[in-house]
């Protein structure tokens, strides 16, 4: 009878013990929209640090709402190789409490693609552009001084399904438009011919769109510079400058997914002029569903008597710009005019700002190395990010952006979503 009860109870306990050891790798998320407003494609970022069961083996997560999968992407933004924070985008009901799970899986899903960064260099005019995460320029570096662009698009661009944007990582410095016609992404071979050699084809309209903005001597639109009671500076030169005011920039795509992109620029030893020299970080943040995108600026060596100014081009509008001031957060500057180039198309552009740091509004002269701009001022500290949006509404992206009220409307509701809040809930 014994030697007959060893193994059954042998089997129980190791039984047992597979019970006790075995955990439900399910986490159980719980979004509560507090506003009474809907809200559509929300952005949810969830820190790694709150995420107690994460499956050391199965490395990919599946975002479930009821019957659907949700989207979603682990992002690794301090650069340590180790995803930071779980993102998503979702849509909710007025007050409406979202029950969701994470679970992991050992295979990678499939999200169609709702945002992307392009980016590319050539080592010299002869070579063809090669794609790239990462970039060092140094201040001599111009394209007057090399006799060639080495950039893509002169600089990133970055995109979701309503809009796209690119940086003159080139020294300029400043930010332009790409209008879209359709909700997928551009060709990755925008401002690339046959050879891969950099070419200017992106100003001619294709099936997707092209880029619609006269930037000129203006710092684009959401492109920053500082401001003192004398002196207006820009983040880097124009594009006759042969040597930049900044020693070293540096461009890195932190994250490239189906949700987000995120990329970050440093700014080392900004001299505007003989006496001042700054350092400066920048993170510009794009998901589905808006017409623009987010940016956080910081800056340090600051000396007290700098305001931050961020702009919109004032190329082709006689039109003073506009103020939306109807939210606690945030306050609106925008324009709205057939200010595309030749005046071809109606477009808004606004920029959304964050009430605490805004101190009004003034006007870059006509000429000179910062131009024909609108420039919202923010108060910085030193060291201390400042956010906030850029915005733009192109008639042959959405026909309503004719209309001036249709736009404004538009940033309205933008930012009563961009100020509701979701709370995060998480049962591990």
């Amino acid at each position: 009878m014994k030697k007959a009860t060893y193994p059954l109870l042998s089997m129980a306990l190791l039984f047992l013990a597979c019970n006790v050891e075995k955990k439900d790798e399910k986490t159980e998320i719980v979004l509560i929209n507090g506003s009474s407003i809907e809200l559509t494609d929300k952005p949810i970022s969830i820190n790694r640090d709150l995420i107690a069961q994460i499956d050391s083996i199965n490395k990919y997560p599946l975002v479930i709402s009821g019957q659907d999968t949700i989207p979603s992407q682990l992002n690794d933004m301090d650069g340590d190789q180790k995803w930071d924070e779980l993102f998503f985008v979702a849509n909710f009901s007025a007050n409406e409490e979202k029950n969701l799970t994470l679970e992991w899986h050992n295979k990678a899903p499939e999200y169609p693609k709702r945002t992307g960064v392009k980016f590319g260099k050539r080592s010299a005019a002869d070579e063809p552009v090669q794609s790239l995460t990462s970039e060092v320029m140094l201040a001599a570096e111009m394209p007057k001084k090399l006799g060639y662009q080495q950039y893509q698009t002169d600089g990133p661009m970055w995109e979701n399904d309503k809009i796209g944007f690119r940086h003159y990582l080139d020294g300029r410095n400043a930010k332009d438009l790409f209008g879209k016609k359709t909700s997928g992404m551009s060709p990755e071979t925008v401002g690339l011919d046959s050879s891969r050699a950099v070419v200017d084809n992106y100003h001619v309209m294709e099936d997707w769109g092209r880029d619609i903005l006269a930037v000129g001597n203006s710092v684009g639109i959401g492109g920053y510079a500082l401001a003192t009671e004398n002196e207006l500076m820009r983040l880097g030169v124009t594009v006759d400058d042969t040597l930049n005011n900044v020693e070293k920039t540096k461009f890195n795509i932190l994250t490239e997914g189906p949700v987000e992109s995120v990329m970050q620029y440093s700014y080392e030893n900004w001299k505007p002029n003989n006496e001042r020299d700054y350092s400066v970080k920048e993170t510009t943040a794009i998901y589905p569903g808006i017409y623009g995108y987010k940016n956080t600026v910081s800056i340090t060596s600051l000396e007290g008597d700098e305001n931050l100014v961020v702009g919109l081009p004032k190329i082709h509008t006689e039109k003073p710009i506009s103020i939306i001031d109807e939210n606690e957060k945030y306050i609106v500057l925008y324009t709205h005019d057939q200010q595309t180039y030749d005046k071809e198309w109606w477009l808004g552009m606004a920029l959304i700002l964050p009430k605490e740091h805004y101190l009004g509004h003034m006007e870059a002269p006509t000429t000179g190395q910062l131009s024909s701009a609108y420039l919202a001022k923010l108060h910085i500290s030193n060291n201390s990010p400042v956010n906030y949006y850029a915005v733009a509404g192109w008639e042959l992206s959405d026909v309503g952006f004719k209309d001036e009220a249709y736009f404004a409307d538009y940033v309205k509701q933008l930012v009563d979503q961009l100020s509701a809040e979701v709370k995060v809930e998480i049962i591990n």
